[in-house]
This record gives structure tokens, C-alpha cells and sequence, in this order.
């Protein structure tokens, strides 16, 4: 099991001014998973290990700002641009010219932003309950999305956010994950207290939120760039917070995505309620596919 000592390998990145806290697992293609809000690296502990054991070298880190990873000051750090640096930094430091990445909520904005921005660096791409950020600016202009999307702008107050966050031992991060996936134990919520009792942490993590309000929806548009990574979108669909409407990328934005695969009895945490199918569904994605040449099926 991942709590048992020698199947994971613990360290720090130096990226830049950052310092990326990280696990690692296994040998073999570079695999980078992305943790969404309120997470830390603990979110693929159902993927890590099955990932390494099929023969894959695996790096969760906790993204800037989040458990042990370093907090850059002001919300301009937490921007998208930024964020994707991190990541093909880490994928560099970790001896890789490229990776396989896969990222959840927030984390699957930022590895969406990675694969915009440094295409170079993606090999495949896997998106879990994230939306391209296209369909989420369409999808803001809706009421219905709006409406689910209300605590993008409640976090984006001054200071009440982070008092409301912290009251009764992190009561309402702690309500959020159990309202939203009932698959989470007394004992795995008491890890995520940890991470986000860290000093710092709240704010950081809220920043996410204030750089996305902030960035106004013609400068984001004006950022977005094609996909070329072949890419997967696995999408829970009871999420209560991302409508969905908003699973499938438009072609013309990804044009090599390989599908969209619903899971019907999935919340929001797609990788915590469905563990099993969320991993054979990314070893099979990330696995090398067979070649075929002339006379095999394949074009002469």
C-alpha cells in the first residue's frame, strides 16, 4: 500500500523561485498527475501505485501554494501561465524532455494550460472533471453554470474567505469533500486537514480562484492555444459543480481528442468514486499502441 515504506519516493523540485514538494513511484514514461482543490499529491493515491505497477514512473506533486510546496506572495503567481511553467519545469527536472500528463479540477486546468502552452512537453493528456477553459467561459455565461459556479466568486473576496475556510477545524472544506464524493473516510479527510492546516496554505489555495476571476474573459480568451496532445476527458457525471455541458472540447480547440468517457455513478472526484475504472482507463490511454506497417493494416 502507498503508507508502506519503499513504494514511494519523496523529494523537492527547484523551479525557479518554487519549490515543488512531490511523491514518485515506479520506472519507465514519465506519468505527471495534476490534484484539483482543496487536494494535495494524497488525491491520486488510488492511481500512484497502479500506475507504477504498469510500468509507468509516476510524479504527484503538490502544486504552488498547496501542503509542502512553496507559496509565492499575490495573486498574479497563481495565474495560469505561471502554474503551467511549474509543470514543464518539474518535468525537466525529473530528467524527462516530455511526459504523460493527466490532471483533476484544478489540476486539469493547469495541465490543459500546459499542453497550450508548451506543447512540447505533452506527450498524451488525460482531463478528469475539467473543462476546457473555452466551454468554461461559455459556460459562465449561462445562468444555470453560474449558479453552480458561485463559490469562483464568493473565494474571491477579501479575507472572509479564508475565515469561513478555517472555522471548526476546516469544517467547510471538509463539508465540500463529503458532500461531493461520499467515497472519502474519516481517516482520509483527516490527511487533508493536515495539508491544509500548513501556514499559508488557505490563501494560496483561494488564489487559484482570484487570479481566474480576475483575468478578464477577453485576455483569456486571447491566451487560449489548439490542443495537439492526444487527449482524454473522463468526466463524473453527477458533478454537482460543473455542468455537463461542459465535458466534450470542441474539435477545433482539441483536435486530437481521443474521446470522452462518462461515468454515470461518478461525482466531481471521479478518481476517488471510481478508482478502478479511472486507472485501467489512464494505463490504457498512456500505454505505447501498437505500430503496424505495410501489409499490417497499415496505410503503404
Amino acid at each position: 500500500m502507498l503508507d508502506e515504506p519503499g513504494h514511494l519516493r519523496e523529494g523537492y523540485a527547484e523551479i525557479g523561485d518554487v519549490r515543488l514538494h512531490y511523491v514518485e513511484a515506479g520506472q519507465g514514461p514519465l506519468v505527471v498527475v495534476l490534484h484539483g482543490f482543496p487536494d494535495f499529491w494524497y488525491g491520486w493515491r488510488h492511481q500512484i501505485e497502479p500506475l507504477a505497477r504498469a510500468g509507468f514512473r509516476v510524479v504527484a506533486p503538490d502544486m504552488r501554494g498547496y501542503n509542502l510546496s512553496s507559496r509565492p506572495a499575490g495573486v498574479a503567481a497563481y495565474e495560469t501561465e505561471p502554474l503551467a511553467a511549474d509543470i514543464r519545469g518539474l518535468i525537466h527536472e525529473r530528467g524527462a524532455q516530455t511526459a504523460l500528463l493527466a490532471g483533476h479540477d484544478w489540476g486539469g486546468t493547469v495541465a490543459w494550460a500546459t499542453a497550450m502552452y508548451h506543447p512540447e512537453v505533452v506527450d498524451r493528456l488525460a482531463i478528469l472533471n475539467a473543462a476546457h477553459p473555452r466551454r468554461l467561459l461559455e459556460g459562465l455565461h449561462h445562468p444555470g453554470q453560474l449558479r453552480r459556479s458561485w463559490y469562483f466568486f464568493f473565494f474571491d473576496l477579501p479575507e472572509l474567505p479564508e475565515a469561513i475556510v478555517h472555522a471548526d477545524r476546516w469544517r467547510f472544506f471538509r463539508h465540500f469533500l463529503r458532500d461531493t464524493s461520499p467515497a472519502l473516510t474519516p481517516e482520509e479527510i483527516d490527511r487533508y486537514v493536515e495539508a491544509w492546516s500548513q501556514p499559508g496554505a488557505a490563501t494560496a489555495m483561494l488564489n487559484y480562484y482570484r487570479a481566474s476571476v480576475r483575468t478578464s474573459p477577453k485576455r483569456a480568451e486571447a491566451a487560449l492555444r489548439p490542443v495537439k496532445a492526444p487527449t482524454l476527458v473522463v468526466w463524473g457525471q453527477r458533478d454537482r459543480y460543473l455542468g455537463p455541458e461542459l465535458a466534450e472540447p470542441s474539435r477545433d480547440d482539441v483536435p486530437n481528442l481521443d474521446r470522452v468517457e462518462y461515468l454515470p455513478d461518478a461525482s466531481h472526484w471521479v478518481h476517488h468514486d471510481a478508482p478502478e475504472r479511472v486507472t485501467q482507463l489512464l494505463i490504457e490511454f498512456f500505454s505505447p499502441r501498437p505500430t503496424t506497417g505495410p501489409g499490417e493494416g497499415g496505410q503503404a
